[in-house]
């Protein structure tokens, strides 16, 4: 994902800590000596606390202690800096930290911590650490992956669930709390493929966007999403951002939500819908693993990852009973023709989704919010070049779902951001 660099305004203590807890399910022996899985060391900076109950840093933090217990290694062998802003000094000490503890892989969580890994990458001296940056674009051949997923597919899953339930309540708007907007692939794949999902079921819905220009911050979350519900009379609230705080507004104000990053029906229980997950583990102990038995082919042999719900890296949480009648059914439905490539999001074929859980594939063109199409029936996509549509193809090699290296940069027709 092709994105600029943008300091965040979240300046916090960097403190280094060691991991104090993990659950108790036995270990999985994936093969090692004792002294090998005593001395690989495995380091991860946060851009929030390891100690979060939900959202961005907490699923990382599940997924790396996770996979280092399903490979046999004890939690004394991971090390933490955490509350790290996105700032190039405050990242680049922080790397300093854990290469100092002797760490062979360094995990970094934010997008912003992009340049101080890939000069870390580069230095003499750390050449023999793996370097791996989540939702980044940038690598090396040697030491310095990146890794995201196609969270689309999931947000699309939960776009239907909220769709359903709005048809359900007669109320055509639904909100949706947004760090950022166009200025982010992640973002506003995430918030199209969302809103797809919606008209999929619900044609005349719109997707109100808030957006609070930043990752995280509990407060500003919790307006946006207050002021979704004052301004838009919104019955369902969605949100790309790092907290609950969205989820636990919903529930104070009676509608309904959709979560993001974790599982989210404890913070709401009486508003949750479902929330669109990352299976974490999945990377890290791939990751893992393979800087463990062969660090010097780390990146031929896991490279740069990008996964789906396809390889079980992407998901939706359980479908609780505050959905619409027949949702769980028909996610089934769309998740199995997603896994098995008979459909994707982005691409020139849409869903019409009958209440009854028939499902209609339609040849058709997507159209941005100023009408213009970026998703030709063809399949061929657009992007924004200088404030012209230019196809992703001629602008450069994306990967079809123009998201992976960042062209897409526009909110589709019924997303209506303010």
């Amino acid at each position: 994902m092709s994105k600029k660099v943008i300091a965040l305004l979240l300046m916090a203590i960097m403190c280094l800590s060691v991991f104090a807890g993990c659950n108790n399910a036995p270990a999985t022996d994936n093969g090692g000596s004792d002294s090998d899985k005593a001395s690989f060391k495995v380091g991860a900076i946060y851009i929030t606390s390891q100690n979060d109950t939900a959202g961005y840093t907490f699923a990382h933090h599940y997924g790396i202690t996770k996979a280092m217990e399903n490979l046999g290694l004890s939690k004394d062998n991971l090390f933490i800096v955490d509350n790290v802003a996105e700032d190039k000094t405050q990242v680049s000490n922080a790397i300093d930290t854990l290469a100092g503890k002797g760490c062979n892989i360094i995990f970094g969580i934010s997008f912003g911590y992009i340049e101080a890994f890939a000069e870390a990458a580069e230095k003499e001296e750390y050449k023999d650490i793996i370097f791996s940056h989540a939702t980044g674009y940038k690598a090396n051949k040697t030491n310095f992956n990146n890794y995201f997923g196609r969270i689309y597919q999931a947000r699309y899953l939960t776009g239907v669930a909220a769709g359903l339930k709005a048809l359900e309540l007669k109320n055509p708007n639904i909100g949706y709390v947004a760090a950022w907007g166009t200025e982010y692939a992640e973002t506003c794949s995430g918030i199209n493929a969302f809103a797809l999902g919606v008209q999929a079921v619900y044609p005349e819905a719109i997707v109100h966007v808030n957006k609070i220009s930043t990752w995280g911050d509990e407060a500003k979350e919790k307006q946006a999403a207050e002021a979704l519900i004052d301004t838009y009379n919104c019955c369902v609230i969605a949100q790309h951002c790092d907290s609950a705080q969205p989820q636990k507004v919903a529930e104070a104000r009676g509608v309904f939500s959709c979560g993001y990053n974790s599982d989210m029906t404890a913070e709401s229980p009486k508003a949750q819908l479902t929330s669109a997950i990352w299976n974490w583990p999945v990377y890290y102990q791939t990751a893992i693993e393979a800087a463990k038995k062969d660090p010097a082919n780390f990146m031929t042999n896991v490279g740069i990852y990008y996964g789906g719900l396809k390889e079980n890296f992407v998901g939706i949480s359980p479908v609780t009973a505050n959905c619409a009648a027949g949702t769980k059914e028909i996610l089934e439905k769309v998740s199995a023709m997603i896994t098995s490539g008979d459909w994707d999001v982005f691409q020139g074929t849409k869903l019409s989704i009958s209440q009854d859980g028939t499902i209609t594939k339609t040849t058709a063109a997507t159209l941005d919010n100023k009408d213009a199409t970026v998703i030709a029936e063809d399949g061929t996509m657009f992007c924004y070049v200088n404030n012209a549509l230019a196809s992703s193809n001629e602008f450069g090699a994306f990967e079809h779902d123009a998201v992976i290296k960042g062209s897409m940069n526009y909110f589709v027709k019924g997303v209506v951001e303010g």
